[in-house]
């Protein structure tokens, strides 16, 4: 079954709180939680790989890394546990946005400790 663009980018939004929901699961194996922590924390960073200001290489990492990262992790955890997990992850988003307030607070965090030590470099330079 080959999913269009539109399908894909719909599934990563699932697949990314589904993998974050993972995390807090004790079921999950260990490597799992592990890969699981690392892709969670490079698709809500601000900060990429590749900087997105370099043509075309900069949205490599967005189109191709995180894809294989979510598709690496989804591998290591067993069938019925990432279907349990996108079913409670579909359940977060209502309306293309987060019911629960709470899940913006890991980027709201990422960036401002970004502005923090944009902020300190420059006082500082």
């Amino acid at each position: 079954m080959k999913l269009d663009l539109k399908s894909r980018a719909r599934k990563l939004k699932t697949d990314i709180p589904a993998l974050f929901l993972s995390l807090k699961d004790k079921d999950t194996p260990l490597p799992a939680k592990i890969l699981a922590f690392i892709t969670v924390g490079y698709a809500l960073s601000p900060i990429d790989l590749i900087p997105d200001f370099i043509p075309v290489l900069g949205y490599l990492d967005d189109v191709i890394l995180l894809p294989v990262l979510i598709a690496l992790t989804v591998k290591l955890i067993p069938r019925e546990k990432i279907e349990k997990y996108r079913r409670e992850a579909e359940k977060i988003w209502q309306d293309g946005k987060p019911k629960k307030w709470y899940c913006a607070i890991p980027v709201v965090i990422v960036w401002g400790l970004v502005i923090y030590f944009i902020i300190r470099c420059i006082v500082k330079g």
